[in-house]
C-alpha cells in the first residue's frame, strides 16, 4: 500500500488516488467538484504566492485553497 498524504503535500506533476476526507463538512462540498474516492488527481501548479493551487480531476482544473487541499487524503 503506499504513503498516505494529503493534496497540498503534492509537488507540481505529481499524480495521487483520492482516498478519503478529514473534513466532513467541506467534504460534500469537494465531492460535488468531482474528488470523489478513488478518482485521480493531478497536482498542476501552485500560484506564485503559493497559494491556491491548481489540481485536475474528473477531467477538468479545479484551484483550491492550500487548507481546502489539505483535508483531501491521496495515496500514491
Amino acid at each position: 500500500m503506499g504513503l498516505v498524504r494529503n493534496v497540498a503535500q503534492m509537488k507540481p506533476g505529481e499524480v495521487g488516488v483520492v482516498s478519503g476526507f478529514t473534513d466532513d463538512h467541506l467534504s460534500v462540498k469537494l465531492m460535488e467538484m468531482g474528488c470523489l474516492p478513488g478518482a485521480p488527481v493531478r497536482f498542476n501548479f501552485t500560484a506564485p504566492l503559493g497559494d491556491p493551487i491548481c489540481i485536475s480531476v474528473a477531467g477538468y482544473e479545479l484551484s483550491l485553497r492550500l487548507e481546502e487541499a489539505a483535508t483531501i487524503s491521496i495515496l500514491n
